[in-house]
């Protein structure tokens, strides 16, 4: 599972960062300090579940969901893939509602202990898990009504139509950019990168 720790306090981020580091089937894939930071890493790093504080100077956590979920030029589509789980993190339990109001997955509050964590964790993996069978069948689906000649699942959330592939740039472990003819940037993930590049050639 693909995890972003986003919170402005260093030590806090590196708690976070050991918790997880417990776990085998964990991948933290990014570490920001502010929610401008984290619309970016979630967009280019495509996390499954975002550990959120929600006070930050500037962009706090609320403005990172609604900046999701409007499709701001700050936050672009991410591969057609859903929104990351949430859960919010914050020393302030007068967030609760609001979180829960706008489907977070999860509020923690600080300080919180292992035992609460791990109850956090074993939930999102719950739900991540889930959400990629759903992803993954309505996928499958799409792909079998669609010509095989024209068109290219390019990631697990992702189809696109070769005609409309202006270029690829190999990426970092037999991955590669998609640029689309109308600029759109999109990741090809190494499992669907061979097949791939043998029909842009």
């Amino acid at each position: 599972m693909r995890v972003a720790i986003v919170d402005d306090e260093e030590l806090a981020r590196e708690r976070m960062r050991a918790l997880l580091s417990e776990h085998s089937d964990i991948e933290v894939v990014a570490e920001c300090a502010d929610g401008a930071e984290a619309l970016r890493a979630i967009d280019d790093k495509n996390p499954d579940l975002v550990f959120l504080d929600v006070q930050m100077p500037e962009v706090d956590g609320f403005d990172v969901i609604e900046a999701l979920e409007r499709g701001d030029p700050e936050a672009p589509p991410r591969n057609g893939a859903k929104a990351p789980a949430i859960v919010f993190v914050t020393a302030h339990d007068d967030h609760a509602l609001k979180a829960f109001e706008i489907h977070a997955l999860d509020f923690l509050l600080k300080p919180f202990d292992e035992a609460r964590f791990e109850k956090t964790l074993s939930r999102a993996r719950r739900h991540v898990r889930q959400a990629r069978e759903t992803v993954d069948e309505s996928m499958k689906n799409m792909e079998a009504r669609l010509d095989p000649n024209t068109f290219v699942r390019i990631h697990r959330s992702a189809i696109v139509n070769i005609d409309r592939v202006k270029e690829l740039e190999p990426w970092f472990h037999g991955e590669y950019i998609v640029i689309m003819r109308d600029g759109t940037r999109l990741t090809a993930s190494r499992v669907y990168s061979d097949r791939l590049s043998a029909l842009i050639e």
